[in-house]
């Protein structure tokens, strides 16, 4: 009987030499998912692995796995990529269709937030105390639909967030809330007669 060949595992090839910015946003896309399936557990090991570095290059970025978990936390918390898709959303559009797009795109942020930090315990508790800021691009949609409201559009993107967040937010509500039913409250309210 012959014996069974052999095969000399992959050869691991060493991941190409990236400017260091460059470098780390790699390391922190390959982290958030793994935080968002692991949480804190997650090692430097296995984001490395995702990363396709070795771990002592990933501590030539990251000092620790502390300041790699700031960095992710810091990630999902910028407002940028959630202005970008707002500011993507056609403000030509009838009024309804522009709020139940901002409400969905928010609502997908909202998700992501809350499921990182729901995953990493204590940071996250700390993290979730930012306040809220201005959303430009939610203020320009409405600007643009000024004759329909009956507040100034800064109030109405302040109103459409926070009715967003109450209505989608898992520890609020049963389910969260489709698009068009957050824009169907906000627009028309609770009551039938709106004459008050």
């Amino acid at each position: 009987m012959a014996a069974p060949e052999l095969h000399a595992p992959p050869a691991r090839t060493r991941a190409a030499s990236l400017p260091f910015e460059e470098r780390r946003r790699t390391i922190v896309d390959a982290a958030i998912p793994l935080l968002m399936e692991h949480g804190e557990q997650v090692t430097t090991r296995h984001v490395a692995d995702a990363a396709g570095i070795a771990e002592g290059t990933l501590f030539r970025v990251f000092p620790d796995k502390d300041s790699l978990l700031s960095a992710v936390i810091d990630r999902i918390l910028d407002p940028e990529p959630h202005e970008e898709a707002l500011a993507a959303i056609d403000a030509s559009q009838p009024l309804a269709s522009v709020v139940a797009q901002a409400a969905e795109t928010s609502q997908r942020r909202g998700a992501d937030v809350w499921q990182l930090l729901s995953r990493i315990g204590k940071r996250g508790d700390e993290s979730a105390r930012r306040p809220m800021v201005e959303s430009p691009a939610l203020i320009r949609l409405f600007e643009a639909h000024r004759a329909e409201l009956t507040v100034t559009p800064k109030a109405a993107a302040r109103n459409l967030r926070a009715l967003t967040l109450a209505m989608s937010h898992p520890l609020l509500v049963e389910r969260p809330a489709t698009p068009r039913e957050i824009a169907r409250l906000f627009l028309n309210g609770v009551a039938q007669d709106s004459s008050c």
